[in-house]
């Protein structure tokens, strides 16, 4: 935003430039006039002309070429459109039809990126090139955590004054100013100043940085995963034909030579050793096969390590979902991809031995623990033989068939009894029966019929119990003890 309202800003520094451009045309044709006697631009045309008689004056000689660097569109105190008309005073007025000239844009950069100040930079010297000859020296300066990077230029009295010699790979800050070049079109930054940054200064970053990521809980142990038991496919991250690849793979395969390498050889020091060793975890991280990642580095100074205790590297191992093992340096070094990692080896040599198991060890762990089945069975088999050896001498067992005989008496008694009380049951319930058929029989109809009794009923089957509700040559019915007769009443 910026850069867009500078460069929509007015041309006032454009104009200033071509009206000072016209004032020295202006001179210049002056002074190829003195000759004359007369300035060109204070006389008229009439005081020009030559008196009668006069020889003619020379030709004007043709105008001056412009000034060295002085772009075309500047001259005659404004900026135009090849002839057409004024360009826009501003970048979004800017069309198709009507652009801007690459010069006016890169002088409204060069203009803007004059008018900054001095700044501290800081980053990693990836290229040095010293000119005696010249005096200057030129170095390109890279940021450590992205791939960005300025070129440098300095005085070699600038590059001297550096309290320790500098070179390629080495961490420093510089005071400089940008320069923009237009005819190239590039930014760099002329320094006056360069200090490397001290060992003491990188670890004590290193520790701030250790205690931000542990408050975000990337070392706690509960994020860790464990190692696979047995993996098929290793995948290493290691330099190129370095002796840390070699005693991984090597030691790693006399353990067990079935296990398998997928090898990403990168950059593990330098400013190539972050990106790379990043892009290696995550490509091996995206691999299928891959059950366990080693990075492996050998020992050295503590600025070779310092890709290792990188914020974007640290994050990117913490990113990891396959196990991670870190093998950085030797014992007694602690980068900070240790305490991500899921396992932390003390050298590569110690990762072999903790990423597969010995077969060796392995064949003699499988034969004691047969030796211990075996024993253990034996146990089982003797004690289980005693116990049917003991319940074989008992005396019953040598006459099995007492076993049965108690219960077979019991068996007898029990269905004799039973039958006794079931004899018992069905007699009395007989004479129940028995007295209860009696009862029936004296209370029923039937009975009572049969001592003489007869039962009259009206046609419609109802009971007369009264005379009084019968009249003569009504029909009835009469029921005796043997049937029935048919009657008319013939008076009351």
């Amino acid at each position: 935003m910026e850069v867009e309202r500078l460069l929509d800003g007015d041309h006032r520094a454009v104009d200033a430039c071509a009206v000072a451009t016209r004032c020295r045309q202006q001179d210049t044709l002056a002074a190829q006039w003195l000759g004359t006697g007369v300035h060109p631009l204070s006389l008229d045309n009439s005081a020009r002309r030559p008196s009668p008689g006069a020889p003619p004056p020379p030709p004007p000689p043709p105008p001056p070429p412009p000034p060295k660097g002085v772009p075309p569109a500047w001259q005659g105190g404004g900026v135009t459109d090849h002839g057409v008309g004024a360009l826009p005073e501003k970048a979004i007025a800017t069309t198709a039809e009507r652009p801007w000239p690459v010069r006016l844009l890169s002088a409204k950069i060069s203009d803007y990126v004059g008018r900054m100040s001095p700044v501290w930079v800081e980053g990693q010297i990836v290229q040095l090139n010293r000119r005696p000859g010249a005096g200057i020296a030129f170095l390109t300066l890279r940021d450590t955590d992205a791939d960005m990077s300025l070129p440098v230029s300095m005085t070699a009295g600038v590059l001297a004054s550096a309290t320790t010699p500098l070179a390629e790979g080495a961490h420093v800050v510089v005071h400089a100013k940008p320069v923009f070049w237009t005819k190239r079109g590039t930014l760099q930054l002329s320094a006056d100043d360069v200090r490397a940054i001290g060992v003491g200064e990188l670890l004590a970053r290193i520790e701030h940085l250790k205690r931000v990521l542990a408050a975000e809980g990337l070392f706690d142990a509960d994020r860790k995963v464990p190692l696979p038991f047995l993996p098929r496919v290793v995948g290493l991250v290691c330099g190129r034909e370095s002796k840390a690849e070699h005693d991984v793979v090597v030691n790693a395969r006399a353990r067990w030579p079935q296990v398998e390498f997928v090898i990403r050889e990168v950059a593990v020091q330098g400013v190539g050793a972050v990106p790379q060793v990043s892009a290696a975890i995550a490509e091996l991280d995206a691999d299928p096969r891959v059950e366990v990642i080693v990075v492996a580095r050998g020992g050295g100074a503590v600025e070779d390590l310092l890709p290792f205790s990188n914020e974007t590297l640290v994050r990117a191992a913490a990113a990891c979902r396959t196990p991670l093992v870190s093998a950085i340096g030797h014992e007694t070094d602690t980068p900070l991809l240790d305490l991500v990692a899921d396992y932390r080896a003390s050298t590569p040599t110690d990762a072999a031995k903790r990423i597969v198991p010995d077969v060796s060890e392995e064949r003699v762990r499988l034969v004691q623990a047969r030796l211990r089945m075996r024993a253990a069975l034996m146990h089982r088999f003797a004690r289980e033989q005693a116990g049917l050896d003991a319940l074989r001498s008992r005396p019953v067992l040598a006459s099995p068939a007492t076993l049965v005989d108690g219960p077979e008496l019991e068996v007898h008694r029990l269905r004799a009894a039973a039958g006794s009380a079931l004899d018992g049951v069905l007699t009395g319930a007989a004479g129940q029966c028995g007295r209860l058929a009696a009862q029936v029989r004296a209370l029923s109809p039937a009975a009572t019929l049969e001592r003489g009794y007869a039962v009259v009923q009206r046609a419609d089957g109802t009971v007369l119990r009264d005379p009084a509700v019968v009249s003569p040559g009504d029909d009835l019915r009469v029921r005796v003890a043997r049937g029935e007769l048919h009657a008319a009443v013939t008076g009351r």
